[in-house]
């Protein structure tokens, strides 16, 4: 249904055109009845220049040749064909109704060709305005009013910083200069809304030159992420909840060995300290093995220390602690933690460790996590394996010259062809009892820390190997490669001489 025009808008689109009429008329009188030797018909130029601000090309040519039409009349009637100074005043007024013609019509042409410009970034959703080099907003488009509230009569000639209560995440003429040194910027802004909302945008910066080349505004493109950052956010919560779930459940696995590590030197400090005093009931009392005794129970306490620290750090929410680690003593740790777990499962653990290899850069608690599930999975991949050995090789080695490769091979059942690309998607198990978390969460901890983590099945079909790379961070120059020293830790095999 058509919206009927109210009586000022009509009266607004008719008298201008009526009071060029009127002017027009006006020119031909005084040009055709007075005798002034000027040449007068020359203000028709204004009833073009009138016409061009509200008709279009078509109407704009109808009207300059009625100016050229009255003007021509009136010199025929007044001179007729003479050839005197008059001649020469119509000609000269003729050559001005025409360039003027030809200006409006190239103007009026240049001016529909922006307003064109400045309709299509109006169907954009991006907000977009232009502000000149005082930061004084020439431009709103419609996004910008939807985003911000402000329509573009109020936002034009504000300064859009100040409107926008902008928050730069770095200083202002920082900023200033990168753009006029690159001609455009790019970053992440917060904006304050009509309503006092605030929005973060990723904002783009671009300059306009003109033909001197100098810079004389500025375009500013802006997309709002403030959903996608919330998003992101409670993506990233729940993922921090889910390793902490994946930790804690991977503690209740390992309870029996985390009670055999602390019992073992506990029974070793109540062994040293019985000792101790047969020792002193002695006479003379031997004091070389009272010392002795008594560093045994501090190694045994330190030891049991040991053990408490780790599972209190594998328990609690920590934050991530990033620091240089020599990835031998890491896969060490974890062998000390499984020893019983590995015991149980009556399997034998191998160690193929590179003998200096470069330090990664991490945290000590979310890689230590991420070899204890794949040691676990690996070690309960192999619980049904009775007719070859339930043997479980970790290696680490120098894959490139910045990255270090850690390897865990298990003699299991293999991965199924159908499952290859899945086992790190989340909640995919092949366990009965399993969460399909476990995957995951490794997935995710390699991925935060720069590396990748993959499995293929060993050749033959007979178990899979988990492979993870983790990077080295660039060495200071003039330091050289960090020495690693391999510690010594035993090979844990299986007690028993026969598997079920």
């Amino acid at each position: 249904m058509h919206q009927k025009s109210s009586p000022a808008d009509l009266s607004a689109s008719i008298f201008p055109p009526l009071i060029a009429g009127i002017f027009a008329i006006a020119v031909f009188i005084v040009d055709t009845v007075t005798p002034l030797d000027i040449a007068v018909a020359v203000l028709y130029v204004l009833v073009v220049l009138l016409a061009a601000n509200y008709f279009q090309l078509r109407g704009v040519l109808l009207v300059s040749m009625g100016c050229l039409t009255l003007t021509v009349l009136s010199f025929l009637l007044v001179h007729g064909f003479a050839t005197d100074n008059a001649l020469a005043r119509c000609i000269m007024s003729v050559a001005a109704i025409g360039a003027t013609t030809v200006l409006a019509v190239r103007n009026q042409s240049a001016s529909t060709a922006l307003r064109e410009r400045a309709r299509l970034l109006d169907f954009t959703h991006d907000t977009i305005f232009v502000r000149d080099m005082n930061n004084v907003v020439t431009y709103w488009n419609r996004g910008a009013e939807e985003l911000y509230g402000w329509s573009r009569e109020e936002a034009v000639g504000s300064i859009a910083h100040h409107l926008l209560k902008t928050v730069f995440p770095m200083p202002l003429n920082e900023i200033t200069d990168e753009l006029l040194r690159t001609g455009r910027w790019e970053g992440e802004l917060i904006h304050a809304k009509r309503d006092g909302t605030r929005v973060v945008v990723t904002s783009r910066w671009s300059v306009d030159h003109d033909e001197r080349g100098r810079v004389v505004a500025i375009m500013e493109t802006n997309n709002d992420i403030t959903e996608r950052n919330e998003v992101q956010a409670a993506l990233h919560r729940a993922q921090t909840e889910l390793a902490h779930v994946n930790r804690v459940t991977t503690l209740g696995e390992l309870t029996a060995s985390i009670a055999h590590e602390v019992n073992q030197p506990l029974t070793g400090i109540v062994t040293n300290g019985s000792a101790c005093l047969r020792l002193l009931d002695r006479e003379p009392p031997d004091l070389v093995e009272v010392r002795s005794a008594v560093d045994s129970i501090i190694s045994d306490g330190m030891r049991a220390s040991e053990v408490v620290r780790r599972v209190r750090a594998l328990s609690r929410k920590a934050d991530v602690q990033m620091a240089e680690l020599n990835i031998n003593d890491l896969i060490c740790d974890v062998v000390r933690l499984l020893q019983r777990e590995v015991l149980d499962h009556l399997a034998s653990l191998r160690l193929d460790l590179a003998s200096s290899p470069p330090h990664v850069l991490g945290d000590r608690v979310q890689l230590q996590q991420v070899i204890i599930n794949l040691v676990v999975n690996g070690m309960e991949a192999m619980a049904a394996v009775t007719d070859r050995p339930r043997e479980l090789v970790i290696r680490s080695s120098q894959r490139d010259a910045d990255q270090v490769l850690v390897e865990i091979q298990d003699g299991g059942s293999g991965i199924e062809p159908e499952n290859e690309d899945r086992l790190f998607n989340a909640f995919f198990t092949t366990k009965s009892h399993g969460m399909g978390m476990g995957l995951s969460v490794c997935r995710s901890i390699i991925q935060a820390h720069g590396g990748r983590i993959w499995a293929s099945p060993n050749a033959g079909g007979a178990g899979a190997t988990f492979r993870f790379t983790l990077p080295v961070p660039p060495t200071p120059a003039g330091t050289g490669q960090r020495e690693a020293k391999t510690p010594d830790v035993a090979v844990v095999e299986s007690r028993s001489l026969s598997m079920r």
